[in-house]
This record gives structure tokens, C-alpha cells and sequence, in this order.
């Protein structure tokens, strides 16, 4: 049996008297990238699927706006694959800039840099709760 002195003293040394909570994952780094990296791959499979309607719907217009969602693509992809470097999630989260800036040669663009803005800002905020 344990005594009250045993007790207290067994108290002391919980996790949550030691200090902030940790996450509990294995490896929250890698956690974190992956979250970021599945955020941009999915928002790449989405922008390519925006280039049929942009032909349709963008008339005249949809020679730059087509450009722009190419160029973003390509520059997720590659951010995607830097997710290890600290400078991959000022990159990713100027991608979701540009993308709303894109706004200006189409509307749908600004809307899909809206979604998606919104997605990588909770990518951030879980960030900073895991890591800190």
C-alpha cells in the first residue's frame, strides 16, 4: 500500500508538474511538415483542376490567369518538397498571398487563395501549438 507520504511525493513528479504538456506525437517536426506539405499538395491538385473552368469561364482573360495558376502550382510543389528548410512556410504562406493577389486576373482565384489561406493559417496555428 501506499502512504500518504509515498503519494504526494509520486504527485510531484506527474508530467503536468514538470512543465507544458507535450504533444505526445513521436516526432512532432515531422508531424508539422507533413501537415504543411499535405496542405500544399492538395491545394496544387486543386489549383490544376481550376484550369478547365478558368478556359471556359474567364473568356479573353484566361490566358494570364491559367499562367498564374501553373507558375503557383509548380512553386507549391517544390515548397512541398522544402518543408524541412525554415524558409518553406514564409514561402508557403506567400503562395496564398500571390494566389489571392490572382484575384485581380480572375475572381475564382481570389476565392481558391481564400480557402486555402484559411487552411494554411490553421497549418500555422498548429504549428505554433506544437512546437512552440
Amino acid at each position: 500500500m501506499i502512504g500518504p507520504e509515498e503519494n504526494a511525493t509520486s504527485s510531484e513528479t506527474t508530467p503536468a508538474a514538470a512543465g507544458p504538456r507535450p504533444s505526445g506525437l513521436r516526432n512532432p517536426q515531422a508531424a508539422v511538415r507533413g501537415l504543411g506539405a499535405g496542405t500544399l499538395a492538395l491545394e496544387v491538385i486543386v489549383l490544376l483542376l481550376t484550369i478547365a473552368p478558368l478556359s471556359v469561364i474567364a473568356g479573353d482573360r484566361s490566358g494570364p490567369a491559367i499562367t498564374a495558376v501553373l507558375v503557383l502550382a509548380g512553386a507549391a510543389v517544390v515548397i512541398a518538397g522544402c518543408m524541412k528548410r525554415n524558409w518553406a512556410w514564409g514561402a508557403g504562406t506567400a503562395v496564398q498571398v500571390l494566389l489571392i493577389a490572382g484575384g485581380f486576373l480572375h475572381w475564382t482565384l481570389a476565392a481558391v487563395g481564400v480557402i486555402f489561406g484559411l487552411a494554411w493559417a490553421y497549418g500555422l496555428h498548429v504549428r505554433r501549438t506544437i512546437l512552440g
